[in-house]
């Protein structure tokens, strides 16, 4: 005699499913950089709109819940006290993709002893991003930040209105591909400014918009 399925159990196990990492994902990433922008130059809603965006790139690859935070600093504002970046990604350690250790801590994070290259910066996907002398260069990373991870500030500087506006202004960016030209081109996180906030100006300068994510360790 056939029984009908227990309701309960079908719906546990159709959210667990739901729960998997993507195949050949690694169930330790918490680290990743954003395989595409909102698209809108450097307008990404702010903080909790980054993270939203890093929320739901991670959830399309089953790795959604745990936390995601985009790497970015802002500025001081109306009053408001500036945010910085290294202060936002929790204590780690980070994994990407691949599950290859990026970092052990946010101060190794922002040392050379950091596992940051073009090859395991990787997307949220497991892929690699375009770097200097691929088409388009895609390596200007956003980040609004100096190379320890703390708020970039310079006369004039607005961090393009802390991530909210896409027309004039500038974003500090670094380079994933750790080469290029600026004051610091193989910084992953603060090589040079961009020279607008505008989707045509950062693609202009070598960029697409694009962010890095972390989560907390498991």
């Amino acid at each position: 005699m056939r029984t009908k399925p227990n309701c309960a159990c079908a719906t546990a196990m159709a959210l667990f499913a739901l729960a998997l990492p993507a195949s050949g994902q690694s169930v330790q990433m918490n680290f990743f950089i954003t395989s595409e922008g909102p698209g809108d130059g450097a307008n990404l809603g702010g903080l909790e709109g980054a993270d939203a965006h890093c929320e739901s790139l991670a959830y399309a690859q089953g790795a959604g819940g745990l936390g995601w935070k985009a790497y970015l600093s802002t500025v001081d504002e109306s009053g408001a006290a500036a945010v910085h970046a290294r202060d936002r990604i929790d204590s780690g350690p980070w994994h990407n993709f691949a599950g290859v250790l990026i970092a052990n801590s946010v101060e190794e994070l922002h040392s050379e002893a950091a596992n940051l290259a073009k090859e395991t910066i990787l997307t949220e996907k497991g892929e690699q991003v375009n770097g200097r002398g691929d088409q388009p260069n895609m390596h200007d990373i956003l980040t609004g930040s100096n190379m320890d991870g703390t708020a970039f500030a310079a006369e004039g500087y607005d961090n393009c209105e802390n991530w909210t506006g896409a027309g004039e202004g500038s974003a500090r960016v670094g380079h994933h591909d750790r080469t290029g030209g600026g004051q610091n081109p193989t910084s992953w996180n603060s090589a040079h400014s961009s020279r607008g906030c505008s989707q045509e100006n950062l693609e202009g300068t070598g960029g697409a918009g694009l962010f890095y994510c972390f989560a907390p360790a498991g």
